[in-house]
This record gives structure tokens, C-alpha cells and sequence, in this order.
């Protein structure tokens, strides 16, 4: 928010007419553009997002097609179809929750800041500032590492599809770092230029993400020359996590528990189902927000779950021989299965379209991505000169290209490491969802403040019991998706999830002992405390005469 006066800025212009009687869009518009003011904010971004934009939004950053093909190695590997078919529909439940509870609170505060401004809001004063300070910083390494997983799981799809009819092309860590760069260009361009467009190419990412997917489904079905019984999908177990390098090394399975190794299969289900805060970062730019951005939240995660489940069965059903697709000469099962299906030149125009789809997924992660550090710069939680909006365009360009460069940067350790793909699906995972379960979080602890700000998604009796489940979910997965996914445990195949995400909540707490605190102030305090107490803050003296009543309650 800058320098400026918190209140003044805010104050309505009382020689306005009343826009009531405005037609219903328009007025719709003002009522949003009245709400976000009530946070201390002007309208900078257009809000000519609908219901079906916003739900388009978190649906294609889901996108089931992008996790569960660039997982799928790990998941065979990692459990097997036994592991994956079970853990998503359990991991489905409980990140529906997580969902749950997440819309109700964007209902309350719909502002692009997302969990850091609800952190802010929910938290009484004396934490306010802090648990925003922790809760951004955990959002904005969530957010870069999805960006990071998604778009260089496609540099890795597009090195292995040129091996289809190029067999003597080499793959390396430079050349998929490459590609890997053009993509994140690609993907800030159009979110610099191509603002307006982003609407039609939302559009066009729901119908390849549902549509087109479902017609590769059932053309894969369809042409199998046999599926697979339930009981393999259902009850085939695969422990590789043997490192390949250590001839003669058991896997966790032994060295542990088969336990241990359905646990850390779980991540493909949980990575998957990632992202979808993207509703509530844009529901600066969604019609009807309290409403429209809530419902985005719980849809995309119902959606993609049930949509999920018909994929993934669909290509597991689909394998023709479980060791050749374990073992694929490509590198990347599914292409393995749709080779085995529909052979080459069918399988790369099957695998296009998946492509085509992991693409949306990473451009519309950029576009969440870059609404974020838009609004934590204008909360001064990272520097100012990020909250821009280009006048010309009405995008936020520095904040779209500091994303970049932040995903470009996460993504370096892959030239030295043969894990970096899966740790940075790891910290995507955790830093996201420890991010949406601290204000969920607060909110549990302090419910009297956020019963006061509740909006039309209303839980009621059920809000604090499904906050509790969502709370110890989150919690749960941070542990285990922590643990090392091979053995033996070497430089080469530690999980550094831990050490990422140990580094940011060491730095942010440090951060915020040395000199943050001195100045970082969050969202404006006279606005937190109106929010805590019900009251309208454009409506003058009305904050005052709230404050005045508490006291003599008080008395």
C-alpha cells in the first residue's frame, strides 16, 4: 500500500451518486470495488473475470493432466498402481477439506494478497504483522516452486518426445534447462502482453483440460488391445526406490516398511491437487468475489478430483506390460503406454495435446504467481517496486517477470542433481498448503475474529471441525513428504524439501527479528482491527463508534 495513509486513501467520494440503481454489472463492479476498498486497497487490475474465468484459473493449474504425467515414473516407482489408485482418492478427500475451509475465508476477503492478508486479518494485532510476514514468504515459495515443477516437467516431456523419432538426440540437464527457459519467456510474454487474451486462452484451457483429455482417455481405452484387471490396478504393489546407481541396495520397503513407502507415494496425489489458491489470488479481477472466488476454490478441487481419478484409472488400465513401462527406453511411462496403445506417430500426437495442456498449466501458474508478489509488494512484504500495474496493458509486468526469474533460479540445482524435479514438486507441496493451512489456522484459534468478517460462504457449526482436519492434514503431509524418497541416502538423492523450506522459515523468522518487524506493518492496522470487529471502514466515524462501544461493554 505504500506510504499513503491507510484511511485517507480509502475515504469514498460522498458527492458520488448512488450506484444502486446502476445497471447489474456495473453495479455488481462497484459493489467489489467497495468491498476491496474496505481492505485499504484501490481497484488496479480489470475485474472482467466470471465464475466459470476464476474456476478456469485453479482447474488449469490443477491440471490433473500435468501432475500425473510428469509424476508417473514416480509413482510406479513409489508404491505403485496400488499406491496411486488408493492414495488419490484418500489424499481427494482430505485436500477437499483443506479446500472447504479455504473458500470460506476467501469469502470473507477476497484480495489477490490471498493467505498472507488473511493471515493478517484473522490474527489479533500484536501477530497480525508476523504471521503475514510468514505466511507470504511460505505462499511465494510454493508458488514459484509450482511454477518451477509444472513448466520443467514440460521442458522434460519435450526432450523426451524429440527422442520418439530422433533416437540418437541426447538428453541432457542443459539442453531440458534450455527449453526450460524458453518456456518460462513464453509464458511471461503473454502474461505481459496478452492480458485480455489470458480470458480466451483460460477458455481454451478448460475444453483441452476437460474435452480433449476425455477424448484421449477414451481413444486410449478404446484402442488397448487388452486392459487390466482391478485387482493389478488395485492392488499391485512396486517398491523401486532403490537408487539404480547402488547395484544390490534394497529399497524403503525392506529397509523399513511398505508403509513408508505408500506414504511418500502420496505425493503425486497431493502435488497434483496443488494450486488452487489461484482463485483467490485473482478475485481482485473476478466479478461477484465473495461468491464467485469461494465457489472457483471448492469447484476446481471436486472437479479435478473425480476428473483425476477417470485419468489416472484410464492409464493404468491402459498398461500393456507393467516392466516395459516401468523400465520405458523413453524415460516417460505414459508415452510408453500410448506407444504400447496406439504406436509412435499416434503416441506423440496423444502426447502433444498433453503438452499443449502442461503448457496453460505453467502460464496460468506465472499469472497467479505474479498476482501474489503484486500484492505482497504492495503490502511492502518484498520490495515496492514490484506493485506496478503497466497502464497500457493492466498487468503487473515487474511482478510477472520477478516470477520468472525466481522459477528460473529454483530450477538450477537440476544440472546437478537427479532429485531436483521431485524436491521442487515437494516444496511446491508443502510451502503451498503450509501457507493455506496458517490462516486456516488462525482462524480456528481466533473464530470470534473471523465470525465477525464471515461472507456468504458460511460454514456455520461445521467451520471449526473441518479448519481442525484441514490443520492436522497439512500438517501431516509437511512431515512426510520431508522424508527421503531413496536409499541409500546420498547428495545425490537427499530430499532437499527440508533444507528449502528449513531455509525459508529460518529466514523469514530471522528476517522478521533483525528488521522486519521494525517496519513491516502488513495490511493497514486500522483496517485488520474494522474487519475484526464487523465494521464498514469507508464508513466514517463508524470504526470510532465501535471502539467506543467495546470500551463501555468493556466497563
Amino acid at each position: 500500500m505504500g506510504t499513503q495513509d491507510p484511511i485517507s486513501s480509502i475515504q469514498p467520494d460522498l458527492e458520488q451518486p448512488s450506484h444502486a440503481g446502476g445497471n447489474g454489472s456495473d453495479a455488481n463492479n462497484e459493489l467489489d470495488e467497495d468491498r476491496l476498498a474496505q481492505f485499504g486497497y484501490k481497484q488496479e487490475l480489470n475485474r472482467d473475470w466470471g465464475l466459470a474465468h476464476n474456476f478456469g484459473v485453479s482447474f488449469s493449474i490443477i491440471s490433473v493432466i500435468t501432475g500425473l504425467t510428469t509424476l508417473f515414473s514416480y509413482g510406479l516407482s513409489t508404491g505403485g498402481p496400488a499406491v496411486m489408485s488408493i492414495s488419490w482418492i484418500v489424499v481427494s478427500f482430505f485436500t477437499l477439506l483443506v479446500a472447504i475451509a479455504m473458500a470460506e475465508i476467501v469469502s470473507a476477503i477476497p484480495t489477490s494478497g490471498g493467505p498472507y492478508f488473511w493471515s493478517a486479518m484473522l490474527a489479533p494485532p500484536s501477530w497480525s504483522p508476523f504471521l503475514a510476514w510468514l505466511t507470504g514468504w511460505f505462499n511465494l515459495l510454493g508458488q514459484v516452486a509450482v511454477t518451477t515443477g509444472i513448466t520443467f516437467g514440460l521442458a522434460g516431456l519435450i526432450s523426451t518426445a524429440i527422442t520418439v523419432k530422433s533416437p540418437d538426440y541426447e538428453q541432457t540437464a542443459a539442453k531440458t534447462i534450455g527449453i526450460y527457459v524458453a518456456l518460462l519467456v513464453s509464458h511471461g510474454v503473454v502474461n505481459t502482453f496478452g492480458v485480455k487474451g489470458l480470458r480466451l486462452l483460460n477458455n481454451v484451457s478448460i475444453v483441452l483440460h476437460s474435452a480433449g483429455i476425455t477424448a484421449l482417455c477414451i481413444a486410449v481405452l478404446a484402442k488397448a488391445p487388452k486392459l487390466q484387471s482391478a485387482q493389478f490396478v488395485f492392488g499391485t504393489y512396486h517398491d523401486g526406490t532403490a537408487a539404480e546407481e547402488h547395484e544390490g541396495t534394497e529399497g524403503w520397503g525392506r529397509r523399513a516398511s511398505p508403509a513408508y513407502v505408500v506414504l511418500c507415494g502420496a505425493l503425486l496425489s497431493q502435488y497434483t491437487l496443488t494450486g488452487f489458491d489461484a482463485s483467490a489470488h485473482l478475485s481482485e479481477e473476478t466479478k461477484k468475489a465473495s461468491w464467485s472466488a469461494p465457489i472457483g476454490v471448492v469447484s476446481s478441487v471436486g472437479f479435478s478430483s473425480l476428473f483425476g481419478f477417470f485419468v489416472l484409472m484410464a492409464f493404468l488400465f491402459s498398461i500393456q506390460d507393467f516392466e516395459r513401462v516401468l523400465d520405458s527406453k523413453y524415460g516417460q511411462p505414459v508415452l510408453q503406454i500410448f506407444v504400447d496403445v496406439a504406436g509412435e506417430d499416434g503416441a506423440l500426437v496423444l502426447f502433444s495435446l498433453i503438452m499443449v495442456c502442461v503448457w496453460h498449466c505453467g502460464l496460468f501458474s506465472m499469472t497467479s504467481n505474479s498476482r501474489m508478489m503484486f500484492a505482497f509488494a504492495r503490502d511492502r512484504g518484498i520490495p515496492s517496486f514490484f506493485h506496478q500495474v503497466d497502464g497500457r496493458f493492466k498487468s503487473p509486468i515487474r511482478a510477472v517477470w520477478l516470477a520468472a526469474t525466481l522459477s528460473f533460479i529454483l530450477a538450477l540445482p537440476s544440472l546437478g542433481s537427479q532429485v531436483a524435479f521431485a524436491a521442487a514438486t515437494s516444496i511446491a507441496t508443502i510451502g503451498l498448503y503450509l501457507s493455506y493451512g496458517l490462516p486456516i489456522l488462525i482462524g480456528l484459534f481466533w473464530h470470534k475474529n473471523f465470525t465477525a468478517m464471515k461472507g456468504p460462504f458460511n460454514l456455520g457449526a461445521l467451520s471449526r471441525p473441518i479448519a481442525g482436519a484441514a490443520c492436522l492434514w497439512i500438517c501431516f503431509i509437511t512431515v512426510v513428504f520431508c522424508l527421503p524418497t531413496a536409499n541409500p541416502v546420498t547428495s545425490q538423492t537427499l530430499n532437499y524439501t527440508a533444507v528449502a523450506v528449513g531455509i525459508i522459515a529460518v529466514g523469514s523468522i530471522g528476517s522478521w527479528v533483525v528488521w522486519a518487524r521494525r517496519w513491516f506493518t502488513g495490511p493497514a492496522e486500522e483496517v485488520a482491527e474494522a474487519m475484526r470487529l464487523g465494521v464498514d471502514v469507508t464508513e466514517p466515524g463508524a470504526l470510532e463508534r465501535k471502539e467506543k462501544e467495546a470500551r463501555a461493554v468493556s466497563q
